[in-house]
């Protein structure tokens, strides 16, 4: 037997998702339908699909899982989305919205001005793999050793001198589940592009190459400004976009818009 489900498809930078709103379509039928909905040739299209549900501890749960099926802790893009989406369909009573989701409970600000959505993405961790994986040395060339930050999920940024000789299709691949990453990791790839921009390519984890990674973004912006001693807010230019960044050493901001590209319904097979 068949049933209908109402989707609706947005991006943030680029990074788009299947959002499916408060029905009866769980965790499972997600991670089960991901890749046939993901495929760009013979499904819908997307990154991944991101499920927003009520919350017992938030104003909305959001839940995410990448093209592979597999399910993802955090998404900064998603997150933007999800507030831009909740607001412009009247679910959202107001301009602050909590957010329920694997990471922990996030904060959104919808700028009624400009439309753009802020995210406090919670404070980063670092390590350096090296310090626990003693293998670190021969999983990943010396060339590509860079820095692993946690926003919730694991990233690896290495920063390049010309951002156009790297091919994360290539090297991402490779590093995303090297032996130093039990979990495996988001790749970051960056160059300095001066005034307080940053160009980026992302591999993601259990997606491949995307337009933009949000939590990537807020990755790259902190390993900068920790290690080079650059302002507190840098831009972060992606493949389908840009974001603002910013960190004083304590919680990350992460800001820019989202779009609504056009809602549709699908059958599933139960």
């Amino acid at each position: 037997m068949a049933r209908t489900i109402e989707f609706t498809k947005m991006h943030g930078a680029g990074n788009d998702y299947i959002y499916v709103y408060g029905q009866d379509f769980h965790a499972a039928d997600a991670s089960r339908l991901a890749s046939t909905w993901c495929d760009r040739h013979k499904g819908i299209g997307a990154d991944g699909i991101v499920l927003i549900n009520p919350s017992d501890k938030a104003d909305f749960r959001m839940e995410m899982f990448n093209a592979d099926g597999s399910q993802g802790m955090m998404c900064g893009n998603a997150a933007r989305c999800i507030g831009s989406f909740v607001a412009s369909h009247g679910y959202a009573k107001d301009f602050d919205i909590s957010l329920e989701t694997a990471s922990g409970i996030k904060l959104l600000h919808i700028d009624n001005a400009t439309g753009d959505i802020s995210v406090n993405m919670g404070r980063p961790a670092f390590a350096d793999p090296s310090q626990f994986l003693p293998d670190m040395e021969d999983s990943i060339p010396q060339a590509l050793h860079g820095s692993f930050v946690s926003m919730g999920n694991p990233h690896y940024v290495i920063f390049v001198k010309d951002i156009e000789n790297v091919f994360p299709e290539v090297t991402g691949r490779l590093l995303e589940h090297a032996a130093c990453f039990p979990a495996a990791a988001n790749i970051e790839f960056a160059q300095f592009l001066g005034a307080g921009n940053i160009r980026m390519r992302v591999w993601e984890r259990g997606s491949g190459v995307t337009m933009a990674c949000g939590t990537g973004a807020c990755a790259t912006a902190v390993a900068a400004i920790s290690r080079f001693a650059l302002d507190r807010e840098q831009t972060i230019i992606m493949d389908g976009g840009s974001v603002r960044v910013s960190w004083d050493g304590g919680d990350v901001m992460l800001t820019g818009d989202a779009t609504e590209v056009y809602n549709g319904t699908i059958d599933i097979e139960e």
